[in-house]
């Protein structure tokens, strides 16, 4: 039986999905994601479809649901590499991926979830000095 890998990049998992989606990959790449989420306490998790060249009701719900599932994990899930072809599809089908942000490949994907976070990598509300490079905080 085939898994979907799962891979820590820094405190992000990025899931590469490279198989057609059975019921029971889709199961068990929900169970695995969510124990991966909750041994990792990280706070992203970034979905890379671009190998899909169709998704289906089925594969739409799946990746709803594991968003879903990662949101009550307090982990945000991005969806990375959506052809044209395959969003068309899922708007024809009546699909919207409630709570799922997309990106358009995996560093801006990664961009989107270190901004969701507020983390330092220059993605925080304080503006910035340009001549010292200091931030400027109100008194």
């Amino acid at each position: 039986m085939d898994r979907v890998p799962i891979l820590k990049i820094g405190d992000i998992l990025l899931v590469s999905i490279q198989i057609d989606m059975s019921d029971q990959t889709a199961v068990l790449l929900q169970e695995d994601l969510a124990e991966r989420i909750v041994a990792t306490g990280t706070h992203g998790v970034i979905i890379d479809i671009t190998a899909l060249d169709i998704v289906d009701s089925f594969v739409g719900r799946m990746l709803s649901t594991i968003a879903s599932i990662s949101r009550v994990l307090d982990a945000e899930t991005v969806v990375v590499g959506m052809r044209p072809a395959v969003a068309i599809t899922l708007v024809e089908l009546g699909l919207s991926l409630h709570g799922i942000r997309t990106a358009l490949n995996v560093e801006r994907g990664m961009e989107l979830v270190a901004a969701s976070r507020g983390d330092g990598l220059g993605y925080d509300d304080e503006p910035e000095d340009e001549e010292s490079g200091t931030v400027a905080t109100s008194a």
